[in-house]
């Protein structure tokens, strides 16, 4: 029987920008075939981002393996990013930032999560629909692509 990973979420600061960006072209890269591109979280500008947005990091063991990237909004918290590494997928860490998302939303008193993603990337889709994410609207961007914008109340005085 392997042992499970000990996991550790913190915040990242200016010096981890680049490893920010490293981990995020690793984990979109299977993407470009997909939409023909790079995707929008492989070109960020992540030294901003790590002063503007929250970027929490996740570590398995002390390694680097996943993060999520989001800021509050006057009454929910968007996700800009969830990036896993690629060894680390399909392993259930994007669950586990997606509910540390919704613990992030509720100590801010917002009562709801929004993000969005890209239509061609159905298996994310269907993982932020089986989380209970619902698809408010879907629209149509100049580059060709559809984005599917999505969202999940949050109870009140749910654990």
């Amino acid at each position: 029987m392997s042992k499970l990973p000990h996991l550790t979420i913190r915040r990242a600061g200016a010096a981890d920008a680049s490893a920010v960006r490293s981990l995020t072209r690793d984990a979109y890269a299977q993407c470009i075939p997909v939409i023909g591109r790079e995707p929008l979280p492989m070109k960020a500008d992540y030294e901003k981002a790590v002063r503007e947005h929250e970027i929490d990091l996740l570590y398995a063991d002390e390694q680097l393996v996943a993060l999520i990237e989001t800021f509050p909004a006057a009454d929910h918290l968007f996700i800009e990013n969830i990036a896993v590494s690629p060894d680390h997928q399909g392993k259930g860490l994007g669950r586990h930032l997606l509910r540390h998302a919704e613990a992030k939303a509720r100590g801010a008193g917002l009562g709801e999560l929004r993000l969005l993603t890209n239509q061609a990337f159905a298996t994310n889709v269907r993982l932020y629909q089986a989380v209970g994410f619902g698809i408010d609207r879907m629209e149509l961007f100049p580059n060709g692509s559809t984005a599917v914008f999505m969202s999940k109340p949050l109870p009140r005085g749910e654990n």
